[in-house]
C-alpha cells in the first residue's frame, strides 16, 4: 500500500507535541501532546468542546497550530492545508458523505486525477485491489448515490487510501448506519489495522471505543487528560475501563452514575414493562405527507401510540422521518389518512392549536427552527408563548415572571449560561437542547415527538436527555415518539420500535433481546 511517508518500524505515525490552538474568546486546543501507532485504532473521546475536531483539524490542515510540533514516521512536518495533508499521507472520512452522488464510484475515485487521458483499466485494477484489501464487493460503476450509506463510507476508505494515506481519521463514522453496516465498518478497521495503517476513530459512544480500540485518549476542556493503552484495554475489568474513562472525562462525579449505565447496557430498553401501556393518545391512520424535491414521500404510514409508551422510530436518515414528525407538529400538510389525538382529528389544527393541546416537538434542527439566535435564553423558552398569559398580559410581556421562570428552568435543566439574557445562540449545542427540552416539556405535554435528540451530544449530557425522555414516560405518563438514527439509543429507550423505509413502515417490533438483526434488515427493506 502506498503512503505519504516511508513507515519505518517501532516510529510513530503521528507526534502531535504542545499543540494548542485559541480561537477568539476560547483555547480549544491546549498544549496536547499525542502519538498515534502504526497498525494501531486510536480512540478519541471527549465531551463537546473538548477540543477533538479542532485538534484533528490541525492534523488535516484545516487549521494551523498556535503552538506545538508535529511529526511523521519521526520527520518534523507543517502541514498548511488539506492538499498537503493529503500528499503527507492523512486521509480524513467525515460523518456526512463528501462523495458526488450523480458520479460512479469509479468517476468519484478518479476526480483530480493528473493527465489528458484517464487509465480506467489500471484504475480498475488498483479499486479491486483495495477492495480485496478492505474485504468489501461494491460494483466501480454504480452510482454512489444509489448506494447504502455503509458502502458510501466504504468508498470513502478506499478514496483516502487512494490518495495514498497512511493515517485515517474517521469522525463518528457509526451515526448513520445500519447494525450490518457497523459490523462490517468493523471488519474493515481491522483489515486496515492488519495493514499497517493508523486510525483515528472519533466517537462518542464509550462501547465502541472499548471495543475497537488499542488505546483510548480523552480531551476534556481542550486538554489531553489522559490515556489508555493496550496494556489497560487488554486486561482489565470492562467495567473498570469504563469508570476510569468517564472518570477521566467528566471528573470523579460521574462515577456514580456509571453503575446504572452499566446496568442498562446489558438491557434492552424498556422491554421488561411491568404493566402494559395506557390509553391510545396519538393514533396516525394510513398518513401521507407532503414532500418537497429530493424528500422522502411520506405513505401510508399508520401506528398507536398509548400514554406510558415510548415508541421508537428506526431509519437510515432521509427516510420520512422528519417529514412524518413536521406533519404531527402541524408544520406539514397531510395530503391523505388523519391524525388523531385523544380521538380527534387534528390534521387541519395549526401548530399553535396543537401545542395547547398538549403536542410538543423537539426538533433536530437546533440552530435553525430550534432557536432564534439572536433573542436571549429566556425569551427562547418562552417563545411558544407569547400572547399566551401568564406571561403576556395586554400584549406586553411579564419580563420579571420571564425571567423568574428562566432561571428556575435553566437551574433544574443545568443549562450552562452566563445568565437568562445571554443570547442563545452563543450557547454550545448541547446547552441548546437543553433549552428546547425546558421549552417544550413545560405545562404538561401529554405527546412528544422528539426528533434526535441527542445527536451530536457528549455522553454526560446524552445521558441527562435520555433519563429525561425515561422519566416522562415512566413517571408522568406522557406519550412519546422517540425518533433517532442511533439504534442504541432507540434499543436503550423504546418499548416499541416501528422502522421507516423510503417513507413507509416496513415493520413494527416489541423491543426485545436480539431483535438488532430483524431491525437492521428492516432498515435496508425487508419484512417481518
Amino acid at each position: 500500500m502506498a503512503v505519504g511517508l516511508d513507515a519505518t518500524a517501532g516510529t510513530p505515525a503521528v507526534e502531535l507535541s504542545g499543540i494548542s490552538k485559541a480561537f477568539p474568546g476560547v483555547v480549544a486546543n491546549n498544549n496536547i501532546s499525542l502519538t498515534v501507532w502504526p497498525g494501531e485504532v486510536h480512540c478519541l473521546l471527549g465531551e463537546n468542546g473538548a477540543g477533538k475536531s479542532t485538534l484533528m483539524q490541525i492534523l488535516s490542515g484545516m487549521y494551523h497550530p498556535d503552538m506545538g510540533t508535529i511529526r511523521m514516521f519521526g520527520r518534523e512536518v507543517r502541514i498548511n492545508s488539506p492538499r498537503q495533508a493529503l500528499e503527507l499521507g492523512v486521509g480524513m472520512v467525515y460523518q456526512h458523505s463528501t462523495l458526488i452522488p450523480v458520479f460512479s464510484v469509479l468517476e468519484n475515485l478518479l476526480l483530480g486525477s493528473r493527465g489528458l487521458i484517464l487509465d480506467r483499466q489500471g484504475a480498475l485494477k488498483r479499486f479491486r485491489e483495495y477492495s480485496d484489501l478492505l474485504g468489501v464487493d461494491i460494483d466501480p460503476g454504480a452510482l454512489v448515490g444509489n448506494l447504502a450509506l455503509g458502502q458510501q463510507q466504504q468508498v470513502e476508505i478506499i478514496k483516502t487510501l487512494w490518495k495514498g494515506s497512511s493515517v485515517l481519521i474517521l469522525d463518528e463514522p457509526t451515526s448513520m448506519l445500519t447494525p450490518q453496516a457497523i459490523e462490517e465498518l468493523k471488519e474493515v478497521v481491522a483489515q486496515l489495522k492488519q495493514s499497517g495503517l493508523a486510525v483515528i476513530f472519533i466517537t462518542h459512544k464509550l462501547h465502541e471505543a472499548m471495543e475497537i480500540g488499542d488505546r483510548i485518549s480523552v480531551l476534556r476542556g481542550g486538554r489531553l487528560v489522559g490515556s489508555t493503552g493496550p496494556s489497560v484495554l487488554s486486561s482489565a475489568d470492562s467495567s473498570e475501563i469504563r469508570r476510569m474513562v468517564i472518570e477521566m472525562m467528566f471528573g470523579k462525579e460521574m462515577r456514580a452514575a456509571t453503575n446504572v449505565a452499566e446496568a442498562r447496557d446489558h438491557i434492552t430498553g424498556k422491554s421488561m414493562r411491568e404493566e402494559p401501556a395506557g390509553r391510545p393518545v396519538l393514533e396516525l391512520v394510513d398518513v401521507s405527507v407532503e414532500a418537497q424535491h429530493d424528500e422522502a414521500e411520506v405513505q401510508g404510514v399508520s401506528f398507536c401510540l398509548h400514554a406510558g409508551e415510548i415508541l421508537g422510530v428506526a431509519g437510515v436518515d432521509g427516510n420520512g422521518q422528519r417529514e412524518l414528525a413536521e406533519a404531527i407538529a402541524g408544520q406539514r400538510r397531510v395530503t391523505a389518512g388523519d391524525i388523531l389525538l385523544n380521538g380527534s382529528s387534528i390534521s387541519g389544527c395549526s401548530v399553535s392549536d396543537r401545542q395547547k393541546m398538549g403536542l410538543r416537538y423537539v426538533t433536530d434542527d437546533r440552530m435553525g427552527e430550534g432557536i432564534c439566535r439572536s433573542l436571549s435564553v429566556g425569551r427562547n423558552m418562552f417563545l411558544k408563548r407569547i400572547g399566551q398569559k401568564p406571561f403576556w398580559n395586554w400584549g406586553r410581556a411579564d419580563e420579571v415572571l420571564i425571567q423568574k421562570m428562566a432561571e428556575k428552568l435553566i437551574q433544574e435543566y443545568d443549562i450552562h449560561t452566563p445568565g437568562v439574557e445571554s443570547r442563545c445562540g452563543t450557547l454550545s449545542g448541547g446547552n441548546i437542547q437543553k433549552v428546547l427540552l425546558a421549552r417544550e416539556l413545560l405545562f404538561d405535554p401529554k405527546v412528544v415527538v422528539f426528533s434526535k435528540p441527542t445527536h451530536g451530544l457528549d455522553l454526560k449530557t446524552t445521558g441527562m436527555v435520555r433519563e429525561r425522555i425515561r422519566c416522562l414516560a415512566e413517571e408522568e405518563g406522557v406519550a412519546e415518539l422517540l425518533i433517532s438514527t442511533d439504534l442504541d439509543e432507540v434499543l436503550d429507550l423504546a418499548d416499541r420500535i416501528a422502522v421507516m423505509y423510503r417513507g413507509r413502515i416496513s415493520g413494527i417490533v416489541d423491543n426485545r433481546e436480539g431483535i438488532e438483526k430483524t431491525i437492521g434488515e428492516l432498515m435496508v427493506g425487508g419484512s417481518l
